[in-house]
C-alpha cells in the first residue's frame, strides 16, 4: 500500500516521501481500516520539522486523524462489523490502509463527510473540552476566538453558537474574516487591519467578553486578555504565533477572570472516558444539525507535499484534509 512519511526531521513540503509498503494487519483488539479521509493539523507540521513538545523517531507519516471503512477485524473484536464507517486517531497516518486499537476506533457519524468527520477527532473534542468544560460556557454569553478561521478556531466558532453564545472572531484579513462569518460568527475583525482590537471587541460585548478561546500566544493574548470582562474564563489552548507569553497577575486580579489551560490530550490520558463522552455529545450535535465543521478545500492523497506547504504558510482556514 502506499503511505506518506517523513525519513527525517525536515519540513514536509519539500521532504515528505511517498513509499510503498505492506498492508497492515490487525492483531489481537485492533480494527483494520480502509482510509477514506486523513486530517492533518499545524502541529504535524511541527513534528515532522522536530519542532513539536512531543517527539516522533523517523520514519513516520505526520496525521491527527483517520476516517474510513472498517476492512478487517483482529481477534475478540466484537465491536464492529466490516463495512462500518469510523474514525480514530490511533495508527493516524497518510495511507491507504491503517489499523487501530477497538478501543480508540469511533463510528463516525453519517451526517458527515468523511473528510468533516476528522475535525471530530481533535480540533472539536479540544475544543468541546475548552468551552463546555473548562470553562462551563453558559447560553447568553459571549466568546472572542483568536485565529478565528482556523481549525480549532473555526470548531470555537462553531460550538459556541451551538452552545447559544455570541461570537466574535479575530482573523487576518479579509477572506479569513468571511470565513469566520460564513461559520457562524456574530461579529469578525481583521487583525491586520486593526493590530490592537481591544476597543473594538469591547464595544462588540458591552465591555468585555466572557470567555476567550486564545490561540496564538504572543502579543495577540496580551490584547485578549484586555478584553475580558469580570467573572471571564481566558482559554489558553496553544501558542501558534510562536511565543508564549508572560502575564500581569495583577490584571487577572483586578478583573477578576481566571486564566484557564486547557490540555486536551494529557486530560484524556487521565480520563480516557472522557474522550467517549466527548464523542458521543458531538455525534448527537452533529446529527442535529447544530455543528457542521468548515473544510479547507480538500486535496488529494497525491498532494499531501502541498497540503502541507498550506499549512505551513498560513493559506488555509477550517479543517485541512486529504481524501482518498
Amino acid at each position: 500500500m502506499r503511505t506518506w512519511q517523513m525519513h527525517e526531521e525536515a519540513d514536509p513540503w519539500t521532504n515528505l516521501q511517498l513509499d510503498e509498503i505492506d498492508e497492515p494487519i490487525p492483531g489481537d483488539g485492533q480494527v483494520g481500516i480502509e482510509v477514506e479521509a486523513c486530517g492533518v493539523a499545524f502541529p504535524n507540521v511541527l513534528m515532522a520539522q522536530g519542532k513539536y513538545q512531543v517527539r516522533t523517531t523517523p520514519p513516520f507519516s505526520p496525521c491527527e486523524s483517520v476516517v474510513g471503512r472498517v476492512s478487517s477485524l483482529g481477534a475478540g473484536v466484537d465491536s464492529f462489523s466490516v463495512g462500518d464507517l469510523v474514525m480514530t486517531m490511533d495508527g493516524a497516518a497518510i495511507a491507504e490502509h491503517t489499523v487501530a486499537k477497538a478501543d480508540r476506533v469511533f463510528r463516525a457519524p453519517e451526517s458527515l463527510t468523511p473528510g468533516q468527520c476528522t475535525a471530530l477527532l481533535v480540533n472539536y473534542p479540544t475544543t468541546y473540552f475548552g468551552l463546555y468544560e473548562r470553562a462551563q460556557l453558559q447560553a447568553g454569553e459571549t466568546v472572542l476566538v483568536t485565529a478565528g478561521a482556523g481549525g480549532v478556531g473555526t470548531a470555537a466558532i462553531d460550538l459556541a453558537k451551538a452552545a447559544g453564545a455570541t461570537v466574535i472572531a479575530v482573523a487576518g484579513g479579509p477572506e479569513k474574516v468571511q470565513v469566520c462569518k460564513d461559520v457562524g460568527a456574530d461579529h469578525a475583525l481583521d487583525y491586520r487591519a486593526t493590530p490592537d482590537f481591544v476597543d473594538q471587541v469591547r464595544e462588540l460585548s458591552g465591555g468585555g467578553v466572557d470567555v476567550c478561546y486564545e490561540v496564538v500566544g504572543g502579543d495577540t493574548f496580551q490584547h485578549a486578555r484586555r478584553c475580558m470582562a469580570w467573572d471571564g474564563r481566558l482559554l489558553i489552548i496553544g501558542f501558534a504565533g510562536g511565543t508564549i507569553p508572560d502575564s500581569p497577575m495583577n490584571h487577572a486580579l483586578l478583573k477578576n477572570y481566571s486564566i484557564v489551560g486547557v490540555h486536551w490530550g494529557a486530560s484524556i490520558a487521565r480520563d480516557p472516558e472522557s474522550l467517549v463522552r466527548q464523542q458521543a455529545a458531538l455525534a448527537e450535535l452533529a446529527d442535529a444539525g447544530k455543528i457542521s465543521p468548515k473544510m479547507y478545500p480538500p486535496f488529494t492523497f497525491e498532494r499531501a507535499r502541498q497540503a502541507f506547504d498550506d499549512l505551513a504558510h498560513r493559506k488555509t482556514t477550517g479543517k485541512v484534509v486529504l481524501e482518498l
